[in-house]
C-alpha cells in the first residue's frame, strides 16, 4: 500500500526545516470524500477501487521550529481492529507504526518530540496521539511532549453525538487528559516560535490549520479544510464536513492569503502531492508546476 511513498521528504521554509512524514495509507469512499461533486469528475483525479474507495495518505508534518520539535497530526495509531482496518483500508505497519519509522527516517527519535499539535481529533489525524501497549493499556504515545488542540475541539469530541462518534474515538484523547498533557488553545495565535494556528472551521466547528513562518516565507498545513490537491476548487468539499458552507469560506480566505503571500500548501491526504503553491496566472485555483 505504500508503493511510491517514501517514509519522509523534506523542504525548507525560511530557516525552518519541515518534514512530511508518510504515516500510512487509508482508503475512504470516493463519494464521501468529494460530496456533491459527480464521480465522473473526481475519479479523473483520484481513481476508485472496486469498493468505490480512493487511496489517501496520512501525511503528518514534523517541524524543526527554533525552540521545539513539533509534530503536526499523528495518523491512525495502533489501536484499531482488523475489521476497522478492512473498512477504512488502513495500512501503516511499522515499529510500532509507520509514523515512528518516518520520524526516524527524518533524523529524529520519537522521544525527541516536544509538541504534538492536533488540527482536530478525528481518528486518522489523532489516532497516533496514544498507544496501546502489549498489556492492553492505552497511554500517551509521546509522554515527554505537550499536546496542543483547540479547547472547543476537545469539548466537541467529548460530545459524542450520533453524527460524530464514529470519527471521535475516546481512546485517542482521553489518556492524554488523564496524563495532564493538554495545552489547550482558544482561537488563533502562536504555539511556539515560527508556528501559528489559524481557525478553518467547516469540517469540524473548531478545525485549525497550521502556519509555519520564517524569513518572510510561509507554509500552511491544511489538514481537512483541503485534504488533497483535487479539493482546491472552492465547491469541492467532503461529504464528511459538518458545515460545508463554512468550509467553502475557510478555503476562500486561505486561497486569498496563499496567493498574496505565495504560501507553500501542505496536503495531509493527497496520495501523490505532498505540497505545492497556487498559480497566480492560472485564472483558477490550481497548483503551479515547479
Amino acid at each position: 500500500m505504500h508503493e511510491g511513498l517514501p517514509l519522509s521528504r523534506s523542504t525548507q521554509v525560511g530557516s525552518i526545516r519541515i518534514h512530511g512524514i508518510e504515516a500510512g495509507v487509508q482508503q475512504l469512499d470516493g463519494g464521501a470524500m468529494f460530496g456533491v461533486v459527480p464521480k465522473p469528475l473526481w475519479e479523473r483525479r483520484i481513481p476508485a477501487d472496486n469498493r468505490n474507495r480512493i487511496p489517501l495518505a496520512m501525511r503528518c508534518l514534523l517541524v524543526e521550529a527554533p525552540n521545539a520539535l513539533v509534530l503536526i497530526d499523528t495518523g491512525v495509531g495502533n489501536k484499531y481492529s482488523e475489521k476497522f482496518a478492512d473498512i477504512y483500508g488502513i495500512s501503516n505497519a511499522g515499529d510500532p507504526t509507520r509514523l515512528e519509522d518516518g520520524i526516524r527516517d527524518a533524523g529524529f527519535d520519537p522521544s525527541d518530540i516536544d509538541i504534538v499539535l492536533s488540527t482536530h481529533l478525528h481518528f486518522d489525524h489523532a489516532g497516533g496521539n496514544t498507544f496501546r501497549r502489549d498489556d492492553g493499556e492505552i497511554v500517551p504515545a509521546f509522554p515527554e511532549a505537550r499536546y496542543v488542540v483547540q479547547r472547543g475541539e476537545l469539548d466537541f469530541a467529548h460530545s459524542q453525538n450520533e453524527r460524530i462518534r464514529a470519527s471521535y474515538l475516546r481512546e485517542n484523547f482521553e489518556a492524554v487528559g488523564a496524563a495532564g498533557l493538554w495545552d489547550l488553545v482558544e482561537g488563533e495565535g502562536q504555539v511556539t516560535e515560527g508556528i501559528e494556528v489559524t481557525l478553518t472551521p467547516g469540517h469540524t466547528p473548531f478545525h485549525q490549520s497550521v502556519l509555519i513562518r520564517s524569513g518572510g516565507e510561509t507554509a500552511c498545513f491544511l489538514a481537512d479544510v483541503c485534504p488533497t490537491s483535487a479539493h482546491l476548487p472552492l465547491p469541492w468539499i467532503m461529504g464528511y464536513d459538518l458545515e460545508p458552507l463554512l468550509t467553502l469560506e475557510s478555503k476562500r480566505v486561505l486561497w486569498e492569503r496563499a496567493l498574496e503571500e505565495d504560501w507553500l500548501l501542505v496536503f495531509e491526504h493527497d496520495p501523490r502531492v505532498p505540497w505545492g503553491r497556487l498559480d497566480p496566472d492560472a485564472g483558477r485555483i490550481q497548483l503551479r508546476e515547479e
